[in-house]
């Protein structure tokens, strides 16, 4: 069987394959392992022989002088990567420091993937020493959004993930949850959600006791030009739904026209988000997110992404931030 047709079980199927192998038990109770020791060139340097990485600026970035003073703006870390290169080395590594953290804490690494340019930026964790070092048989994968198409449509974040980074790593396919293709969107939506809520009983997926939504370990986001994330588009009603962890759309403003996504007091809940935002088509977006004058009345999608616990972090290219100043 090849590795793409191993990795199709749908969200119900992999839960029910979950809720038989244990029964339900908080999340503070998954057997954690021992954590190994990974290669020193994984944990120390920014430089390595093989890619030397060029270290990113670390800013306290506005976009008209003076850095932000709230709680939020001290909860965002950005990072500046002078190439594309630098910044996937460096994503690389903070994605397996994570992993090595959350197994050795709760023995599982929960992380949702999105679509775009994002699932490139993740493929220096097909190379070594990642490929070697990350324990990939404690992952479990989910989507911040899928489009509701057949997972071998050209438009399926499933297969955009499967082809550039799931079938290359040995994840087990049971540990990847997909969206049942077969449902309409309001369907595959409930599905993901039932989904979610039996991974917590299994004590696979946390809750925040600040939120009392599922606390992923990381949430994965890439911004579009107008500030959607995930399939949370500006001016939709989707944007304040504030109960549902998993809604749906079927109006999407890019096709195609019907999605299902995570709502934001689940992409808020995680433990760690990064936001992966490259490309002066962004720029608009990045100087109103850091924009001093924010009003709730006109907020982008990405300026809704505030995290109740850790810290935010960007990893962005200088023509990403090219309209910020104080960096």
């Amino acid at each position: 069987m090849s590795a793409s047709a191993a990795v199709s079980s749908t969200c119900a199927a992999a839960s029910s394959t979950t809720s038989r192998r244990s029964s339900s038990s908080p999340a503070s109770r998954v057997q954690a392992t021992p954590r190994r020791s990974l290669p020193s060139r994984l944990v120390a340097s920014r430089t390595s022989p093989r890619s030397p990485v060029v270290p990113p600026v670390y800013a306290t970035a506005s976009a008209g002088g003076a850095g932000g003073t709230t709680a939020a703006a001290a909860r965002k870390k950005l990072l500046i990567f002078d190439a594309e290169e630098y910044l996937a080395e460096s994503l690389a590594k903070y994605m397996a420091r994570l992993s090595g953290e959350a197994v050795a804490e709760r023995g599982a690494f929960t992380v949702a993937l999105s679509g775009g340019s994002l699932i490139k930026a993740l493929r220096k964790l097909t190379e070594s020493p990642y490929l070697e070092a990350v324990e990939w048989s404690k992952w479990h994968v989910f989507w911040v959004d899928e489009r509701v198409v057949p997972k071998d449509h050209a438009d399926s974040n499933y297969k955009l993930a499967m082809d550039g980074l799931l079938s290359k790593v040995p994840i087990p396919a049971s540990q990847i949850y997909a969206i049942n293709d077969t449902l309409s969107a309001e369907g595959a939506a409930d599905e993901y959600e039932t989904c979610l809520k039996q991974l917590v009983n299994d004590g696979v997926v946390a809750i925040s006791e600040v939120t009392g939504f599922p606390k992923l370990d990381l949430m994965l986001l890439g911004m579009g030009p107008d500030g959607h994330v995930a399939s949370l588009f500006p001016g939709h009603p989707i944007v304040n739904e504030n109960l549902k962890w998993v809604s749906y759309i079927k109006d999407s403003p890019k096709p195609p026209p019907e999605r299902i996504t995570f709502t934001f007091p689940l992409v808020n809940s995680s433990a760690h988000i990064a936001l992966v935002v490259t490309g002066a088509g962004k720029a608009g977006a990045v100087h109103k997110a850091f924009s001093d004058k924010q009003s709730s009345s006109d907020l982008l999608p990405v300026e809704m992404v505030s995290q109740q616990e850790g810290v935010l972090t960007w990893f962005t290219d200088k023509p990403a931030v090219s309209m910020l100043s104080s960096i």
